[in-house]
């Protein structure tokens, strides 16, 4: 620890007789004199901070939960060694509760004309883009009395994506996704269907699936078989208002859609669709149109790291404008959304009738699982009462939730843990049947 005040003086002097000191003018000049000698000493010997040279490299990208590495090269280039204490900053936000001052704080000395790297590990709380801030040095000379200190800005962003948590239910519907694509011996018959081969006919099959051409020119009776088509359009639309800022658990409705709208566009995009992404609420906050199948994932997780839940109501009909804009064509719009009844019924059922005379279109929405443990609650009159609240909540949702029914929509409505399976479910249930 640097000596300073008297003891540093005490020190300067060889450890001087406090007794045999008069405080004199004389006495004052005589004392502090070697000491101010040794400050400017120590002071001159410091390694400047201004002439310092600070680069940055590492890690410009990491899923939220994981860890960041940056490196901060320091080159000295002056003649004297640099003995200093650094603080690399960043927004809090880059770091666990209670760990900012260990993680930023760095020891170091760079003799003359050499460099140094020293890493900082961000361990992000918050989706979104982190950028650096100033890094501070503390030079000290070699007795430690005076330093030096200035900042430099060192610029590098770390731009946080969504964990991808759904991504653990992949498996299990790419082996479903594979028997729907006639890998396996089950063939479906639908709407949206493709031409896929001819076998003979068995009792039971139906007698549309008879191809009379093929059937003429044998002795057996010939029927079509068909496979679930391929490059359908799938359209993704995440409303980004109001209603998505609420938190459901740890995490607002939005960043359980957008695991949800990951994990439906990765399997899609296996199943040969084409996948686009439309973020909405007054005005367009991320498009991604057009990428192809092993493009599509890292672009979608890139436009949803920065999108945040914007404290305004959803233009319903400037959304359902601009989806069909994006989507001229037949295609399966997914809007992940809330099944609150206001916005439900005075925004987008008014409208709903122009998307799904065109288009397939299925409703995500995320649930309160605190709302169905507060309808199981009994044992005294608060929690009768709160029961009741809940089970009015309840009903007014599958209410809204009828409403959409009848105007032919699907209708997803789960807690978060499970609203991205139940939906992949419901994507291969519309392809088995062939409404895409």
């Amino acid at each position: 620890m640097a000596l300073t005040g008297r003891a540093a003086l005490l020190a300067a002097l060889g450890s001087l007789p406090v007794g045999i000191w008069e405080p004199s003018w004389t006495g004052i000049l005589a004392v502090n004199a070697p000491l101010a000698l040794a400050c400017a000493c120590d002071f001159a010997l410091a390694a400047p901070v201004r002439r310092l040279g600070l680069t940055r490299s590492g890690d410009t990208s990491a899923r939220l939960g994981e860890t960041a590495d940056v490196t901060l090269t320091v080159t000295n280039p002056s003649n004297r060694p640099l003995r200093a204490h650094l603080r690399d900053a960043w927004p809090p936000s880059s770091w666990q509760p209670g760990t900012e001052v260990a993680a930023s704080r760095h020891h170091l000395t760079v003799p003359p004309g050499e460099r140094r790297r020293l890493t900082t590990r961000l361990r992000p709380t918050r989706r979104g883009d982190h950028q650096a801030d100033r890094v501070t040095i503390r030079s000290y000379g070699p007795l430690g009395l005076f330093a030096r200190q200035g900042s430099h800005k060192v610029p590098w962003t770390v731009r946080v994506l969504p964990p991808f948590t759904s991504r653990k239910h992949l498996p299990s519907k790419l082996a479903r996704l594979r028997e729907l694509d006639g890998r396996t011996s089950v063939l479906t018959r639908g709407e949206g269907t493709e031409f896929d081969s001819l076998r003979e006919y068995v009792p039971g099959d139906d007698t549309r699936s008879i191809d009379w051409r093929a059937t003429a020119r044998q002795s057996t009776v010939a029927v079509r078989t068909w496979r679930p088509e391929r490059d359908r359009h799938i359209l993704l639309v995440l409303d980004t208002g109001r209603t998505s800022a609420g938190r459901v658990g740890d995490v607002p409705r939005l960043d359980a859609s957008m695991d949800a709208a990951l994990l439906l566009a990765t399997l899609a995009s296996r199943a040969g669709d084409r996948v686009d992404l439309l973020a909405y609420d007054r005005r367009v906050r991320a498009l991604v149109q057009g990428r192809t199948a092993g493009d599509v994932l890292p672009s979608l997780v890139n436009a949803m790291a920065t999108l945040e839940p914007e404290l305004i109501e959803t233009d319903a009909r400037a959304l359902t404008a601009t989806a069909l804009r994006v989507a001229p064509r037949r295609a399966l719009i997914v809007l992940l959304t809330s099944l609150d009844a206001a916005p439900v019924e005075e925004g987008l059922l008014p409208v709903l009738p122009q998307l799904t005379q065109r288009h397939t279109v299925l409703v995500a929405s995320v649930a309160d699982p605190h709302i169905a443990d507060m309808a199981r609650a009994r044992g005294n009159p608060d929690a009768v009462y709160e029961a009741a609240a809940a089970a009015q909540a309840q009903a007014e949702r599958h209410r809204t939730a009828e409403q959409l029914r009848r105007h032919g929509v699907t209708v997803v409505d789960t807690t978060p843990d499970d609203l991205a399976p139940a939906l992949a479910d419901a994507y291969l249930a519309l392809k088995a049947a062939g409404r895409l």
